[in-house]
C-alpha cells in the first residue's frame, strides 16, 4: 500500500506510520512525504506472536456450549417425553432421525452448524436456543435452576424444531413441532422460527415439510404473537404465498386443534397418521361448551373423517414409517418450485399389457369395471400413486408415469354410481387439476360419465358450484393436456373432463366411446315418451323404443365424432399407452397463454 503523509512529516514520524499501518491493516505499507517519489519509510506486518499450531484446542467456554446444547436436544419435562410411546409416537428428535437419518444413522454432516448427533440429512438446524432465557438455569438472565431441576417449565427451542435437510435427494426447509413442550403448542419464539423458515423457503425456492404435532397457541403467553403483523395469523399469509410456488407436504402426528389445524389444510398434501393425529377448528370440550355436542377427538376429526368427509386428508399412514414412505414417494412426482418440470424416472412396463383394455371395457356403457385395472394397463408398473381414494370415489385423482414421465389422472370410476360426478368428487378433482397445474405435471382424462349426478341432495351440496370449480380448473390449466373418451361422455361430464372445447392437446377415443348430450336411454324417454305410450302393444313398444335408441347411439357414436374432427383419432385400445406416451412427449413443450387479468374469481 502507498501512501503519502505531509511534507513537514520526519523521517521518524514516517516510519512510525509505516508501522502502525501495517499492523493495523495487515498488508505492507509503503510512506512518502509530501509529493515526493523517494520512499520515506516502508514496513510489513510482523508474524502472530501466537504459535499456530495443533495444540489448540476448545476451551471451558465451547465445552460449556456443547453441554447447553446437549441440554436443549433433551427436549421437554422427562415425564412428557415418558408418555410419547404411550401415545404411539416418536420423539420429535427421533422423528428427524427416521426422515432424515439415512442407511448410517444418526452422525454430524460436516456443516458448521452439525453436531454428532445431528441426522446425516440435516444441513443445520435454526433457533435451538430460542426461549433460552426463559427456562434454562445458565442463562445470562436465568433463576436459580430449582424450577428446571423438578421437572418443571422446560422450554428447549419454544417447542419448534426448525432447519434444512436432504429429503430423498433434495433439498428441503422443515418444521416439527415438540410435544414434549406445552403440547407442542405455539409461542413468540417458535413462531419466529416458524415464519422465518416459510420466509426463506420464498428465497430458495424449495419444498417445505410440516411435521406438525401441537395442540395450538399457547392461550397463556398470547400476548406479542397472535394478532401481530409477524404473529402467527401470518403463518397462514406465507401459506397462500408459498402455495404453488413450492410444494408444502404436511404429516399430522398428533391432535392438532384451531390455529395449528390450518396448517395442513393450507399444504399442498396432507398426511394424517392412524392413531394418533386429528385436526378440527376446536376441541371437543370447545365444541360441547359451544354446541352442547358430545364428540371424541377421534370422531370430530380423526383421519376417516377428512379422508372420507371433508377430504382434507389426501393420505393416512398406518404408522410414523408409513407416513414417511409416502412422503418419499409423493414427493418424487414433484419438482422443487414453479417453473420446473417434474423429475422424470426410466420407464417401466405397465403392471397388465395393454392389450387386455379392449375386452376389460364392457360393451354396454352401463356395466362397471373398474378404473384402476384401466389406468393400470396404461401407467408404467408401480407408479400409480392415489390421492383421497376415500373421498368423492366417482373420481378416482392419481399420479403415475407413462414412459417415465410423471402424469396427473383424472378418471371416472364405474364402480362408484356408474361414474357420475357428485359433488365431492368434483370438487377433488378440481383441487388435483389446480395443483398439477401449479407444478407443470401433465394432465390425463379418462373419460367414462354419464355427467353430472342430478337431484335435491346434490344441489343442497352444491353440485353447480363444485362442478364450476372443476369446469374452471380444466380451463384455466395449461399443462400439456390429453383426453381418452373411453366409453360414455354425456352431458356436461365431457366438459369438465377436458373435452374438445377446453383446449386439450388431443382428445382420442376408444371404440367403445360414445359424446353426447346424455345416454340413449334418457335421450329417447325425454324426446319420444309421449309417442311410445301411445302404442298399446307392449312388443311393438319395445321394439320401437329399442329402434330408436339404436338410432340415437349411431349419432353420439365416437366414429360419427371423429368422422366430423370432433375428435381427433380412434385408437386401438391395445396401442393406447403408446399413442399417449408420443403425445406427451411432442407436447412436452407446449406454450399456452391466459388472459392478460389479475386472476379469475372462481374459487
Amino acid at each position: 500500500m502507498k501512501v503519502h503523509v505531509g511534507a513537514a512529516a520526519t523521517p521518524e514520524e514516517a516510519e512510525a506510520i509505516a508501522k502502525s499501518l501495517a499492523e493495523h491493516l495487515g498488508v505492507d505499507v509503503d510512506v512518502h512525504v509530501g509529493d515526493a517519489e523517494t520512499l520515506a519509510a516502508s514496513a510489513e506486518p510482523s508474524e502472530p506472536s501466537y504459535p499456530l499450531d495443533d495444540d489448540l484446542g476448545p476451551t471451558d467456554r465451547e465445552r460449556d456450549l456443547r453441554a447447553e446444547i446437549a441440554d436443549i436436544r433433551e427436549g421437554g419435562p422427562e415425564k412428557y417425553r415418558d408418555r410419547l410411546s404411550e401415545q404411539g409416537k416418536l420423539f420429535v428428535r427421533d422423528r428427524l432421525d427416521l426422515w432424515f437419518g439415512g442407511e448410517d444413522g444418526t452422525r454430524g454432516t460436516g456443516d458448521a452448524s452439525a453436531t454428532d448427533d445431528d441426522p446425516t440429512g440435516v444441513k443445520f438446524e435454526d433457533g435451538k436456543f430460542a426461549g433460552f432465557d426463559d427456562w434454562h438455569p445458565d442463562a445470562p438472565a436465568g433463576d436459580d435452576g430449582e424450577e428446571n431441576e423438578r421437572g418443571g417449565d422446560r422450554l428447549p427451542g419454544d417447542g419448534l424444531l426448525t432447519g434444512a435437510a436432504e429429503f430423498e435427494g433434495r433439498d428441503v426447509h422443515f418444521m416439527a413441532n415438540d410435544f414434549t413442550v406445552k403440547a407442542g403448542s405455539m409461542a413468540s419464539k417458535g413462531v419466529e422460527k416458524f415464519l422465518r423458515m416459510q420466509q426463506r423457503a420464498l428465497k430458495t425456492g424449495n419444498p417445505v415439510l410440516y411435521l406438525m404435532d401441537s395442540s395450538g397457541g399457547r392461550i397463556d403467553q398470547q400476548t406479542g404473537f397472535f394478532a401481530n403483523r409477524e404473529g402467527i395469523g401470518k403463518y397462514y399469509y406465507n401459506h397462500s404465498m408459498l402455495s404453488g410456488a413450492v410444494p408444502q407436504i404436511c404429516v399430522l402426528y398428533g391432535p392438532c386443534i384451531a390455529g395449528a389445524a390450518y396448517t395442513p389444510v393450507f399444504a399442498d398434501f396432507t398426511v394424517m397418521v392412524e392413531g394418533m393425529s386429528a385436526m378440527a377448528i376446536a376441541s371437543p370440550r370447545m365444541v360441547e361448551m359451544v354446541t352442547g355436542e358430545e364428540i371424541d377427538l377421534d370422531d370430530l376429526g380423526g383421519p376417516r373423517v377428512h379422508a372420507e368427509e371433508s377430504g382434507s386428508a389426501d393420505l393416512v399412514a398406518r404408522d410414523e414409517e408409513h407416513a414417511r414412505e409416502l412422503v418419499a414417494e409423493l414427493i418424487g412426482y414433484l419438482p422443487d418450485r414453479a417453473g420446473e418440470k417434474p423429475p422424470k424416472r426410466e420407464t417401466k412396463p405397465p403392471k397388465f399389457s395393454p392389450d387386455g383394455i379392449d375386452e376389460l371395457i364392457p360393451e354396454s356403457p352401463n356395466r362397471p369395471y373398474d378404473a384402476h385395472d384401466l389406468i393400470d394397463r396404461i401407467a408404467d408398473a408401480e407408479s400409480v400413486f392415489e390421492l383421497k381414494e376415500g373421498y368423492g370415489p366417482e373420481i378416482v385423482t392419481a399420479f403415475c408415469r407413462i414412459d417415465g414421465r410423471p402424469v396427473g389422472v383424472v378418471a371416472n370410476q364405474p364402480t362408484e354410481r356408474s361414474g357420475a360426478i357428485f359433488p365431492d368428487a368434483a370438487e377433488k378433482a378440481a383441487e388435483f387439476i389446480w395443483t398439477c397445474d401449479a407444478y407443470e405435471i401433465p394432465l390425463l382424462y379418462l373419460c367414462d360419465t354419464p355427467g353430472f349426478m342430478a337431484g335435491s341432495q346434490v344441489e343442497k351440496d352444491a353440485i353447480l358450484e363444485k362442478g364450476k370449480k372443476m369446469i374452471y380448473a380444466t380451463s384455466s390449466a395449461t399443462v400439456p393436456k390429453q383426453t381418452v373418451v373411453v366409453r360414455k361422455a354425456y352431458g356436461a361430464g365431457i366438459y369438465a373432463m377436458g373435452g374438445p372445447a377446453y383446449d386439450p392437446e388431443s382428445v382420442i377415443g376408444l371404440p367403445s366411446g360414445e359424446i353426447g348430450i346424455m345416454g340413449p336411454e334418457a335421450a329417447i324417454n325425454a324426446v319420444y315418451a309421449r309417442k311410445l305410450a301411445e302404442i298399446d302393444d307392449p312388443e311393438e313398444r319395445a321394439a320401437e323404443e329399442e329402434r330408436l335408441r339404436e338410432e340415437y347411439r349411431e349419432g353420439i357414436d365416437v366414429h360419427r365424432m371423429a368422422s366430423e374432427v370432433v375428435i381427433d383419432e380412434i385408437v386401438p385400445p391395445s396401442d393406447l399407452r403408446a399413442e399417449l406416451a408420443a403425445r406427451f412427449d411432442f407436447y412436452e413443450d407446449v406454450q399456452k397463454d391466459l388472459p392478460d387479468k389479475k386472476h379469475g374469481t372462481i374459487l
